[in-house]
Protein backbone atom coordinates (compact mmCIF):
# COMPACT_ATOMS: atom_id res chain seq x y z
CA UNK A 1 0.00 0.00 0.00
CA UNK A 2 1.37 3.10 -0.60
CA UNK A 3 0.32 5.96 1.94
CA UNK A 4 0.22 9.94 1.51
CA UNK A 5 -0.19 13.31 2.32
CA UNK A 6 -0.28 16.11 0.77
CA UNK A 7 -1.24 20.20 1.80
CA UNK A 8 -2.92 21.09 -1.73
CA UNK A 9 -3.67 24.30 -0.96
CA UNK A 10 -7.04 24.80 -2.60
CA UNK A 11 -8.19 21.18 -3.76
CA UNK A 12 -10.66 23.29 -6.30
CA UNK A 13 -7.55 24.63 -7.88
CA UNK A 14 -5.80 21.96 -7.93
CA UNK A 15 -7.87 19.05 -8.70
CA UNK A 16 -6.26 17.79 -11.96
CA UNK A 17 -2.68 18.17 -10.77
CA UNK A 18 -3.67 16.03 -7.44
CA UNK A 19 -5.83 12.98 -9.35
CA UNK A 20 -3.03 12.74 -12.31
CA UNK A 21 0.01 12.83 -9.73
CA UNK A 22 -1.99 10.03 -7.20
CA UNK A 23 -2.55 7.82 -10.70
CA UNK A 24 0.77 8.30 -12.03
CA UNK A 25 2.44 7.06 -8.55
CA UNK A 26 -0.15 4.45 -7.84
CA UNK A 27 -1.05 5.98 -4.11
CA UNK A 28 -3.79 4.40 -2.54
CA UNK A 29 -4.43 6.65 0.28
CA UNK A 30 -3.58 10.18 0.38
CA UNK A 31 -4.64 12.64 3.48
CA UNK A 32 -5.39 16.10 2.23
CA UNK A 33 -5.25 19.44 4.04
CA UNK A 34 -6.54 22.73 3.29
CA UNK A 35 -9.14 21.95 0.45
CA UNK A 36 -11.07 24.92 1.32
CA UNK A 37 -14.21 23.80 0.38
CA UNK A 38 -17.60 22.62 1.75
CA UNK A 39 -18.42 19.10 0.80
CA UNK A 40 -20.75 20.28 -1.40
CA UNK A 41 -18.19 21.98 -3.45
CA UNK A 42 -15.86 19.29 -3.44
CA UNK A 43 -14.90 17.85 -7.01
CA UNK A 44 -15.83 14.35 -6.23
CA UNK A 45 -15.95 13.46 -9.58
CA UNK A 46 -12.14 13.23 -10.73
CA UNK A 47 -11.25 11.46 -7.64
CA UNK A 48 -14.63 8.54 -8.78
CA UNK A 49 -13.00 8.67 -12.30
CA UNK A 50 -9.69 7.74 -10.60
CA UNK A 51 -11.08 5.16 -8.55
CA UNK A 52 -11.48 6.99 -5.34
CA UNK A 53 -13.69 7.51 -2.64
CA UNK A 54 -13.32 10.56 -0.67
CA UNK A 55 -14.12 11.11 3.34
CA UNK A 56 -13.93 14.90 3.99
CA UNK A 57 -14.31 17.85 6.62
CA UNK A 58 -14.55 21.24 5.18
CA UNK A 59 -16.63 24.26 6.02
CA UNK A 60 -15.58 27.06 4.16
CA UNK A 61 -12.83 28.84 2.16
CA UNK A 62 -10.37 28.20 4.24
CA UNK A 63 -8.77 25.01 6.31
CA UNK A 64 -10.84 21.77 5.41
CA UNK A 65 -9.13 18.30 5.51
CA UNK A 66 -9.43 14.84 3.47
CA UNK A 67 -8.76 11.39 2.74
CA UNK A 68 -8.93 9.70 -0.90
CA UNK A 69 -8.33 5.84 -1.36
CA UNK A 70 -8.75 3.36 -3.22
CA UNK A 71 -9.97 0.94 -0.61
CA UNK A 72 -12.63 0.98 1.53
CA UNK A 73 -13.19 4.17 4.45
CA UNK A 74 -14.43 2.87 7.34
CA UNK A 75 -14.93 4.42 10.86
CA UNK A 76 -15.09 8.17 10.03
CA UNK A 77 -14.64 10.28 12.58
CA UNK A 78 -14.49 13.88 12.25
CA UNK A 79 -12.56 16.04 14.27
CA UNK A 80 -10.77 14.40 17.45
CA UNK A 81 -12.08 14.18 20.77
CA UNK A 82 -11.78 17.80 22.83
CA UNK A 83 -10.28 19.53 20.03
CA UNK A 84 -10.13 22.99 20.92
CA UNK A 85 -11.73 25.55 19.13
CA UNK A 86 -11.16 29.09 18.00
CA UNK A 87 -12.81 32.26 17.43
CA UNK A 88 -10.88 35.49 17.24
CA UNK A 89 -11.13 37.51 20.20
CA UNK A 90 -13.15 35.16 22.40
CA UNK A 91 -12.42 32.90 24.91
CA UNK A 92 -14.70 29.72 26.61
CA UNK A 93 -15.38 26.22 25.99
CA UNK A 94 -17.66 26.34 22.98
CA UNK A 95 -15.61 28.02 20.29
CA UNK A 96 -16.37 26.59 16.58
CA UNK A 97 -14.49 23.76 15.52
CA UNK A 98 -12.54 24.28 12.39
CA UNK A 99 -11.91 21.85 9.84
CA UNK A 100 -8.64 20.60 10.75
CA UNK A 101 -8.71 16.67 11.44
CA UNK A 102 -10.46 13.67 10.13
CA UNK A 103 -9.55 9.92 10.97
CA UNK A 104 -10.63 6.60 9.21
CA UNK A 105 -9.98 3.41 8.93
CA UNK A 106 -8.27 1.72 5.75
CA UNK A 107 -7.32 -1.69 5.46
CA UNK A 108 -6.84 -2.12 9.16
CA UNK A 109 -4.93 1.04 9.30
CA UNK A 110 -5.79 4.09 11.00
CA UNK A 111 -5.43 7.67 9.34
CA UNK A 112 -5.42 10.86 10.46
CA UNK A 113 -5.52 14.05 8.45
CA UNK A 114 -4.64 16.88 10.21
CA UNK A 115 -4.06 20.40 9.43
CA UNK A 116 -2.32 21.87 12.47
CA UNK A 117 -3.14 25.79 13.25
CA UNK A 118 -0.55 27.89 11.95
CA UNK A 119 0.16 30.14 15.39
CA UNK A 120 0.33 33.13 13.45
CA UNK A 121 2.91 35.17 15.73
CA UNK A 122 4.14 34.62 18.95
CA UNK A 123 2.37 37.02 20.85
CA UNK A 124 -1.35 35.72 19.32
CA UNK A 125 -3.77 33.98 20.71
CA UNK A 126 -3.88 31.72 17.54
CA UNK A 127 -0.17 30.32 18.54
CA UNK A 128 -1.64 29.38 22.48
CA UNK A 129 -4.41 27.67 20.57
CA UNK A 130 -1.99 25.82 18.31
CA UNK A 131 -0.33 24.49 21.46
CA UNK A 132 -3.47 23.53 23.23
CA UNK A 133 -4.85 21.95 19.66
CA UNK A 134 -1.21 19.83 20.04
CA UNK A 135 -1.28 18.94 23.50
CA UNK A 136 -5.00 17.62 23.01
CA UNK A 137 -4.25 15.37 20.34
CA UNK A 138 -0.91 14.52 22.14
CA UNK A 139 -3.28 13.17 24.90
CA UNK A 140 -6.16 11.56 22.64
CA UNK A 141 -3.04 9.73 20.96
CA UNK A 142 -1.46 8.28 24.50
CA UNK A 143 -5.63 7.19 24.72
CA UNK A 144 -6.16 5.47 21.26
CA UNK A 145 -2.64 3.86 21.70
CA UNK A 146 -3.73 2.06 24.84
CA UNK A 147 -7.05 1.47 23.40
CA UNK A 148 -5.78 -0.55 20.31
CA UNK A 149 -1.90 -1.13 20.63
CA UNK A 150 -1.50 -3.21 18.09
CA UNK A 151 -3.75 -1.31 15.50
CA UNK A 152 -1.35 0.84 13.19
CA UNK A 153 -1.95 4.31 14.22
CA UNK A 154 -0.67 7.19 11.04
CA UNK A 155 -1.34 11.16 12.03
CA UNK A 156 -0.17 12.49 8.81
CA UNK A 157 0.02 16.01 7.40
CA UNK A 158 0.33 19.59 7.83
CA UNK A 159 2.07 20.25 11.17
CA UNK A 160 3.37 23.88 10.97
CA UNK A 161 6.25 23.28 13.15
CA UNK A 162 9.73 22.23 11.93
CA UNK A 163 10.82 19.91 15.06
CA UNK A 164 14.91 20.02 14.11
CA UNK A 165 17.30 23.37 12.78
CA UNK A 166 18.25 21.05 10.02
CA UNK A 167 14.63 21.50 8.80
CA UNK A 168 14.61 25.21 8.36
CA UNK A 169 16.35 26.88 5.20
CA UNK A 170 13.40 29.77 5.36
CA UNK A 171 16.06 32.83 6.81
CA UNK A 172 12.39 34.58 7.32
CA UNK A 173 12.26 32.60 10.15
CA UNK A 174 13.98 33.99 13.12
CA UNK A 175 14.03 32.48 16.56
CA UNK A 176 12.62 34.20 19.39
CA UNK A 177 10.29 36.10 16.75
CA UNK A 178 8.99 33.20 14.67
CA UNK A 179 6.50 30.70 14.93
CA UNK A 180 7.36 27.13 13.56
CA UNK A 181 10.31 26.56 15.64
CA UNK A 182 9.66 28.01 18.90
CA UNK A 183 10.40 25.58 21.59
CA UNK A 184 7.31 25.31 22.97
CA UNK A 185 6.51 24.57 19.33
CA UNK A 186 9.06 22.09 18.81
CA UNK A 187 8.41 20.40 22.53
CA UNK A 188 5.03 19.75 21.65
CA UNK A 189 5.64 18.08 18.61
CA UNK A 190 7.94 16.28 20.38
CA UNK A 191 5.44 14.86 22.90
CA UNK A 192 3.79 12.55 19.45
CA UNK A 193 7.12 10.92 20.28
CA UNK A 194 6.99 10.55 23.86
CA UNK A 195 3.59 8.83 23.57
CA UNK A 196 4.70 6.02 21.13
CA UNK A 197 4.43 7.63 17.44
CA UNK A 198 7.53 8.11 15.35
CA UNK A 199 8.24 9.95 12.06
CA UNK A 200 8.82 7.24 9.61
CA UNK A 201 10.09 9.35 6.79
CA UNK A 202 13.19 10.72 8.28
CA UNK A 203 14.93 7.54 9.08
CA UNK A 204 14.60 6.70 5.41
CA UNK A 205 15.02 10.73 3.74
CA UNK A 206 17.12 12.54 6.09
CA UNK A 207 17.15 15.56 4.41
CA UNK A 208 14.73 17.59 2.09
CA UNK A 209 12.37 20.26 2.60
CA UNK A 210 7.75 20.09 2.13
CA UNK A 211 7.13 23.46 1.65
CA UNK A 212 8.53 26.52 0.06
CA UNK A 213 6.79 30.30 0.06
CA UNK A 214 5.22 31.26 -2.79
CA UNK A 215 7.49 34.93 -2.00
CA UNK A 216 11.30 36.09 -2.40
CA UNK A 217 12.16 33.04 -4.82
CA UNK A 218 11.99 30.44 -1.90
CA UNK A 219 11.52 27.35 -4.38
CA UNK A 220 14.74 28.32 -6.80
CA UNK A 221 16.60 28.96 -3.91
CA UNK A 222 15.73 25.74 -1.80
CA UNK A 223 14.77 28.18 1.18
CA UNK A 224 12.11 25.69 2.57
CA UNK A 225 10.83 24.03 5.34
CA UNK A 226 10.23 20.46 6.26
CA UNK A 227 7.17 20.55 8.21
CA UNK A 228 4.98 18.00 6.68
CA UNK A 229 5.26 14.69 8.44
CA UNK A 230 3.64 11.20 9.03
CA UNK A 231 4.20 10.25 12.68
CA UNK A 232 3.30 6.41 12.89
CA UNK A 233 3.06 4.00 15.96
CA UNK A 234 5.06 0.72 16.21
CA UNK A 235 2.64 -1.59 13.91
CA UNK A 236 2.30 1.07 11.41
CA UNK A 237 6.34 1.58 11.57
CA UNK A 238 6.99 -2.03 11.24
CA UNK A 239 4.81 -2.15 8.00
CA UNK A 240 7.07 0.97 6.45
CA UNK A 241 9.35 -0.63 3.51
CA UNK A 242 10.17 2.75 1.82
CA UNK A 243 9.41 6.83 1.76
CA UNK A 244 9.44 9.66 -0.49
CA UNK A 245 9.30 13.77 -0.08
CA UNK A 246 8.36 14.35 -3.94
CA UNK A 247 9.93 17.72 -4.29
CA UNK A 248 8.90 18.36 -8.12
CA UNK A 249 5.60 18.85 -7.17
CA UNK A 250 6.68 22.00 -6.35
CA UNK A 251 7.19 23.19 -9.70
CA UNK A 252 5.47 23.82 -12.80
CA UNK A 253 2.19 25.89 -13.38
CA UNK A 254 -0.02 26.55 -10.26
CA UNK A 255 2.09 24.49 -7.70
CA UNK A 256 1.01 24.11 -3.69
CA UNK A 257 3.49 25.54 -1.92
CA UNK A 258 3.38 21.98 -0.38
CA UNK A 259 4.69 18.75 -1.89
CA UNK A 260 3.45 15.22 -0.78
CA UNK A 261 5.55 13.12 1.75
CA UNK A 262 4.47 9.26 0.73
CA UNK A 263 5.73 5.87 2.73
CA UNK A 264 5.22 2.74 1.32
CA UNK A 265 3.88 -0.21 3.46
CA UNK A 266 4.12 -4.13 3.40
CA UNK A 267 1.11 -5.37 4.39
CA UNK A 268 1.52 -8.98 3.32
CA UNK A 269 2.21 -11.62 6.11
CA UNK A 270 5.41 -12.79 6.45
CA UNK A 271 4.48 -16.55 5.34
CA UNK A 272 8.47 -18.16 6.48
CA UNK A 273 9.63 -20.69 4.78
CA UNK A 274 7.39 -23.41 3.79
CA UNK A 275 9.52 -26.40 4.86
CA UNK A 276 6.80 -28.93 5.52
CA UNK A 277 5.31 -28.95 2.15
CA UNK A 278 6.06 -31.96 -0.03
CA UNK A 279 8.75 -31.62 -3.04
CA UNK A 280 7.69 -32.80 -5.98
CA UNK A 281 10.48 -33.26 -9.10
CA UNK A 282 8.86 -33.66 -12.55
Amino acid sequence: MRVATWNVNSIRTRVERVVDWMVREDIDVLAMQEIKCKPEQFPHQAFEDAGYDVALHGLNQWNGVAIASRLPIEDVEIGFPEMPGFLKGEEGPDLPKEARAIGATVDGIRIWSLYVPNGRALDDPHYHYKLDWLATLAADTQAWLAEKPDQPLALMGDWNVAPLDSDVGDPSLIPGVSTHISPPERSAFAAFETAGLTDVVRPLVPEGYTYWDYKQLRFPRNEGLRIDFILGSKPFADLVTGASIHRNERKGTAPSDHVPVVVDLDLLPDEGDDDDRPMIFG
